[in-house]
């Protein structure tokens, strides 16, 4: 008897995993300690809520590590990825108009280009959110095997 085909895994399934490159630093040192984060005025109403937002975040880490290797019709795959899209795009679109609150700078000249640590950040954002609709519009058709 043979066993049935399993559909491989989407090469765009990574950007899951850029999910995680992107967040887990932020996520294991707002857990941890979040007075060490390059963050200007912590109060401790903001390092709470860091920890807070922390959490969340790895919790989605968690999760996207946990979805990645699913085959790409699952629902469950598909909605993180919808909820990880929403929130990309959402925290892309906050850092682009946020004020100063790095107090670190790429140099004078990349200042003049207004290229700052919350833009580049921002821009990240906004790359793993277009990565999630790519993946999602190219994983549409993916095969779905019965058993």
């Amino acid at each position: 008897m043979s066993t049935p085909a399993t559909p491989a895994r989407h090469p765009l399934s990574t950007v899951f995993l850029l999910h995680i490159a992107l967040e887990a630093p932020l996520a294991v040192q707002g857990i941890w300690s979040p007075a060490g984060l390059p963050f200007v005025q912590l109060t401790n109403t903001t390092l709470v809520i860091t920890k807070l937002y922390a959490a969340l975040v790895l919790a989605s880490c968690v999760t996207a590590l946990l979805c990645f290797p699913l085959p790409e019709f699952l629902p469950g795959k598909r909605a993180l990825a919808i909820g990880l899209c929403v929130y990309h795009t959402t925290a892309s679109t906050v850092l682009f108009h946020a004020p100063r609150f790095i107090p670190h700078t790429f140099g004078p000249v990349w200042e003049t280009y207004n290229v700052t640590p919350e833009i580049v950040w921002g821009t990240l954002h906004g790359l793993v959110g277009l990565g999630l609709v790519v993946w999602w519009q190219l994983t549409l058709g993916a095969p779905r095997y019965s058993v």
